[in-house]
């Protein structure tokens, strides 16, 4: 089978043997991520600006993010030994989870307030609790994920199980730096001065941004080198070279984000180190692709 068609069948195969819930919150991710690309169309035919705790980048982020992250978890979560009832719970409340979180966002963008550390009226500190308790959900349903993650699974590859388990890890890292920022921004909210609270209760989000995706992007790379006709040694040193290059990157973006220093004021060695760790995950990407390209055969990863 030629590698082109083997990813195809293989991609196909996630979602005609995927569970009930894994169909459904697949679906809800696409959802999701049209919702997304819909406030993202008018917030840019309306010229509206970016900035600010009323723009519609708020929904048209949330849209996009969490519907990718949606179909991220649920396809890695089916390499994952989980019970079914487990994983049939687990998914279920992340993907309720999701749902609240951007229709919540969405709802406080379209009414003209902002969406968090807004407590003005009953309705909004309805919908900030909301928020809350979705965003404790998610962080318990990571936490769950994560652990799963390092329990043996010999039914698949190594590298893939490292893939996945650095970036579980990763998106941890993400929720820790998601429930700083709330806490933050609700503390100010509290010694009553929201409007610091929207001015900086977000500092964070480059880190939030870069540590979230790790999930994505290290488990695809694994699953992408499953279709060459390489060892399992050979695809693992790619994949972890991937792995420090992206925790690499993460760090530095975490250094200046904290220190307050963007990264054209930083050192010459930490910016020789940015661009080590960036050239390292696109070298691996399209080592990956080209490696693929060339064999003949390729049979890849399919759902369990």
């Amino acid at each position: 089978m030629l590698p082109r068609h083997a990813i195809l069948a293989s991609l196909r195969s996630f979602w005609i043997r995927g569970r009930r819930i894994e169909r459904i919150s697949y679906l809800i991710g696409v959802l999701l991520l049209i919702s997304g690309a819909i406030h993202l169309g008018i917030l840019s035919a309306r010229g509206d600006s970016w900035a600010g705790p009323l723009s519609f980048r708020k929904p048209a982020v949330f849209g996009l993010s969490f519907g990718l992250t949606l179909i991220t978890i649920v396809w890695t979560a089916s390499f994952l030994p989980l019970a079914e009832r487990t994983r049939t719970a687990l998914l279920t409340i992340f993907t309720a989870a999701c749902i609240v979180e951007t229709v919540l966002v969405s709802v406080q963008a379209w009414r003209g307030v902002p969406s968090h550390f807004n407590v003005e009226t009953a309705f909004d500190g309805l919908v900030a609790r909301a928020l809350a308790v979705g965003g404790i959900a998610l962080v318990t349903v990571i936490v769950g994920l994560t652990a799963t993650a390092f329990r043996r699974n010999p039914s698949v590859p190594i590298s893939l199980r490292i893939a996945i388990q650095i970036g579980f890890v990763v998106l941890c890292a993400a929720m820790a730096i998601g429930a700083v920022m709330i806490a933050r921004g609700m503390m100010l909210v509290f010694q009553g001065d929201p409007a610091r609270a929207y001015a900086t209760g977000g500092a964070l989000k480059p880190t939030h941004a870069v540590t979230m995706h790790a999930i994505l992007v290290l488990p695809s790379l694994a699953w992408l080198l499953s279709f060459a006709d390489w060892s399992e040694r050979r695809r693992l040193r790619v994949v972890l070279t991937a792995s420090a290059g992206y925790v690499l990157l993460a760090g530095v973006v975490a250094v200046g984000n904290i220190t307050g220093v963007e990264l054209r004021q930083m050192p010459v060695a930490v910016e020789a180190l940015t661009a080590l760790a960036a050239l390292s995950i696109l070298a691996s990407g399209a080592l990956a692709v080209f490696s693929v390209a060339g064999t003949s055969g390729a049979r890849g990863l399919e759902h369990g």
